[in-house]
């Protein structure tokens, strides 16, 4: 990965990023406030859950009420996402988040941050969901690697009663290697801060904008330690000049940003508590959660060039608590959103209805079990990828693993939130001497990382910096004998950071999907008993 400084001439501003073309016009006196709204990892919830949460419906009842409160007291208003529109519910990955995008442009969203998940499927995908967007999907550390051009559009500006909005986007770099190596091969994703230094200084001599805003997906990590991931917010605002931005509206990390009075991460933080941002190098740092469940409303006064916090609140669309109620008054759906949706969650439904089998007990996929320890469910998983290449052992990343199954009846929709990436199944014929070398290094990859190994049909030790004790069913590796190894067309061409399979000697890909071979095997072994695996 080339990381690069795109010189001025790749970051021209003759082209037209602005909604609206304003002359320059200089600062005054009047006092003005600025209401911003905003959510993050929608990952395809245009629905309501099966439990009635969230949902775009009742979302755009809730924007209704703050924007007309906010018009009101004479407030502009912009709406915006940190992005992640893409993956996590079956019947918006089955129509590529069509009623996503195309009911985020209904809500009336202004600006979003193209995420990681954008680039689950092929660009043409991403492209089509620009053109269902009537607001602009933004990145300015994309670029082609061929020129070093953006490859997506890198701001806007907007104008809103009167107040000038410049909105930059951003991605997390760690892009290269969490999506699909297959879809971003010819795209270079470089450090954010020198884009967005030099991106500012720009916008801000030509459009002169009263606030300037990064809309981004990079996510927030407390006092910048963001560990094994790429830097994120709190490092973004630490290294830009004070000044560059106003505040950063964010995504990714999938957490209420919220600090205590004692400056740390509120960690206990539930629906109706109060939140105090994060603030960085005079930059104020929010995010709100996943799914919908909250909407972000930042109150700004603006004076003089100085932008001042009013107040803030993490709004909850339609929450339940643990005891099952709602955590705050239920919010009404809106009828006209809930009618245009209506038709692409009744074609997504029947794609996917009915049971394919069941199993005995709980098996486990949450982020804090896959990406931490063996789960039934990763052998589950893998079992039935070796079962459709023969293999003698198979393995994955645990960042592959994206829901639980429920006891009881197994639908192909409970399937596909397990597996949302249509991820094919590749297998690799390896001599033992070769797959010691392999397994040395995915042996490796730490805990609470999408990398973290899952595997079945092998034991292994590590001692040191040495991987011993390697046996494949039970029986010690023979260097000079031939086994084969499932592993699914992600990891296979680089995702995570595994080695680069697809061009050794011995290796096959397939046509069966991940999903496809979980459904099938469930199917022939049903009941599926998790003591077995």
């Amino acid at each position: 990965m080339r990381f690069i400084i795109p010189s001025l001439l790749a970051l021209s501003l003759t082209a037209c990023y602005s909604t609206q073309q304003s002359t320059i016009q200089t600062a005054d006196d009047t006092v003005r406030y600025l209401t911003v709204l905003h959510t993050n990892d929608h990952h395809g919830r245009f629905w309501h859950n099966e439990d009635g949460e969230y949902g775009m419906a009742a979302r755009k009842t809730l924007l209704d009420q703050l924007r007309a409160q906010a018009h009101a007291k004479g407030h502009s208003v912009v709406l915006l996402s940190g992005g992640d529109i893409n993956t996590g519910v079956p019947e918006s990955d089955l129509q590529h988040a069509e009623p996503d995008f195309k009911g985020m442009s209904l809500l009336g969203y202004d600006a979003m941050a193209i995420g990681n998940h954008e680039f689950d499927n092929p660009l043409d995908v991403l492209d089509k969901q620009i053109g269902w967007s009537n607001f602009p999907l933004l990145s300015a550390n994309i670029l082609h690697k061929h020129n070093g051009e953006p490859a997506y559009q890198p701001y806007t500006v907007i104008e809103k009663q009167g107040l000038k909005i410049a909105i930059i986007g951003l991605t997390t770099v760690d892009t290269v290697k969490i999506a699909n190596p297959e879809f971003v091969g010819g795209l270079d994703f470089v450090d954010p801060a020198p884009i967005t230094a030099q991106l500012s200084e720009q916008i801000k001599a030509k459009y002169r904008p009263d606030v300037t805003i990064a809309v981004t997906h990079m996510g927030h990590y407390h006092d910048a330690a963001f560990g094994i991931n790429a830097p994120g917010d709190v490092t973004l605002a630490r290294n830009v000049p004070a000044g560059t931005l106003d505040m950063i509206i964010g995504g990714h990390s999938q957490e209420p940003v919220c600090i205590d009075e004692n400056g740390e991460e509120d960690s206990a933080y539930v629906p109706g508590k109060a939140c105090q941002p994060d603030q960085q190098n005079g930059i104020w740092i929010m995010q709100a959660h996943e799914w919908g469940k909250y909407v972000g409303k930042a109150v700004f006064k603006i004076s003089q060039g100085e932008k001042t916090l009013q107040s803030y609140e993490l709004l909850p669309v339609n929450l339940k608590n643990e005891q099952g109620q709602w955590a705050t008054n239920y919010i009404e759906h809106d009828s006209e959103i809930k009618a245009f949706l209506a038709p692409y969650q009744k074609a997504g439904e029947s794609k996917i209805s009915g049971a394919v089998g069941e199993v005995d007990a709980f098996l486990d996929g949450r982020r804090n079990t896959v990406r931490f320890k063996q789960s039934p469910l990763g052998d589950l998983v893998i079992k039935a990828q070796m079962a459709a290449v023969g293999a003698d052992f198979g393995l994955i990343s645990g960042g592959g693993i994206r829901a639980s199954i429920k006891a009881g009846e197994v639908s192909y929709k409970d399937i596909l939130k397990v597996h949302p990436f249509r991820n094919r199944i590749t297998y690799i014929d390896w001599r033992g001497e070769q797959l010691i070398d392999y397994l040395s290094v995915v042996s490796r990859f730490p805990p609470d990382s999408g990398a973290y190994l899952q595997y079945h049909g092998i034991e292994f030790d590590i001692q040191g910096d040495k991987l011993t004790n390697l046996k494949i069913q039970g029986q010690p590796v023979e260097p000079g004998k031939t086994y084969r190894m499932s592993i699914n067309s992600y990891n296979a061409a680089g995702g995570d950071g595994y080695p680069v399979l697809t061009e050794l000697p011995g290796f096959t890909a397939t046509d069966s999907t991940d999903a496809q071979v979980l459904k099938d095997y469930i199917e022939r072994h049903s009941p599926i008993k998790r003591s077995a695996l």
